[in-house]
């Protein structure tokens, strides 16, 4: 049914990409997501007459992005791929938590159709945007015969979901997929496939089933130089599920967090660590040492462990 169907879903969540401000040269103080999924695909000439079916889900600033809008992004994307006329679906979204958008749904969706996010690092209102070449190139993925899974379309490349890193601030080539690279190029509006699509690893926590004001509340906290345990020790005692230790290195603590997270263990909260640099993860383990998710960022780390304790929950 994928290769006959030639409809792209198109729901638009905010961000840089529907960004404007003021003034064409103003790249920093814009509004992020003033503009509706239908404005940004009018913004795209390319798109003219296409077969799309656009609404807004919401127009955030994606640093204000919870878990709210995750639960209801998923429920409109699992009734879309459901539907046979679909080819696939694209999500445009800020570029601040698309790497954690992207690893919530490679874990709790099941797409056997492409489900392509993209972004901008240029608001629209730019003398040169980045958005619209990207977002025609994932409309274009969405269609591609043989695509699937949760996949991130950006700056002429093609990324798993589960391994897209941002990597500047500001710059137009912003993301990586740290040692894996990229699974596709861009190349005169065709695919050059560097590797298979990623394979479906779903999480058997029932995400679906659980309002998210009830998702596990898991926070970050990161090692470094002169650290103390006291920001364990108050997020214990207010209530925290999980915490994830951002470390230095190999995934290293320091000592004084160590002792706090020994103490929030024995309270009965999830302690995991995960690595700050941003490729490599953590590799190996000692006796002793906090249990870890290899290569997941702390970003990554965080919604894994929400999702553990939510599957032993249920």
């Amino acid at each position: 049914m994928q290769s006959e169907s030639r409809v792209v879903a198109l729901v638009a969540t905010g961000g840089t990409i529907a960004g404007t401000a003021a003034r064409g040269d103003d790249l920093v103080g814009y509004d992020a997501g003033a503009l509706s999924a239908e404005q940004l695909t009018a913004a795209v000439p390319a798109l003219a007459g296409e077969a799309l079916e656009t609404w807004t889900l919401a127009r955030l600033d994606s640093c204000d992005l919870g878990h709210a809008t995750w639960a209801l992004l998923l429920r409109e994307l699992q009734s879309r791929l459901a539907r046979p006329e679909f080819a696939g679906i694209v999500v445009t979204h800020g570029t601040d938590t698309l790497e954690e958008t992207a690893w919530f749904l490679h874990r709790t969706l099941a797409a056997p159709k492409p489900v392509v996010l993209t972004a901008a690092m240029r608001p629209a209102s730019a003398p040169s945007p980045d958005g619209p070449q990207n977002l025609l190139d994932a409309v274009r993925l969405a269609r591609e015969p043989g695509a699937r899974g949760v996949l991130v379309a950006f700056g002429g490349k093609v990324y798993a979901g589960s391994e897209l890193r941002k990597l500047h601030g500001w710059q137009l080539d912003a993301f990586s997929a740290g040692d894996a690279g990229a699974v596709a190029l861009v190349e005169d509006g065709a695919f050059r496939r560097l590797r298979d699509w990623p394979a479906p690893e779903l999480h058997p926590a029932p995400v679906g089933e659980v309002p998210p004001g009830r998702w596990p509340r898991v926070e970050i906290v990161t090692s470094h130089a002169g650290a103390s345990g006291r920001i364990v020790d108050a997020l214990v005692a207010d209530g925290v599920q999980g915490l994830v230790i951002a470390g230095t290195g190999n995934g290293t603590v320091h000592t004084a967090l160590r002792e706090a997270a020994a103490r929030a263990l024995a309270a009965g909260v999830a302690v995991v660590r995960a690595s700050r640099c941003l490729a490599g993860g953590v590799v190996g383990t000692t006796d002793g040492a906090l249990p870890h998710y290899g290569a997941a960022t702390p970003a990554q780390a965080r919604i894994e462990l929400m999702l553990d304790l939510l599957a032993r929950r249920a």
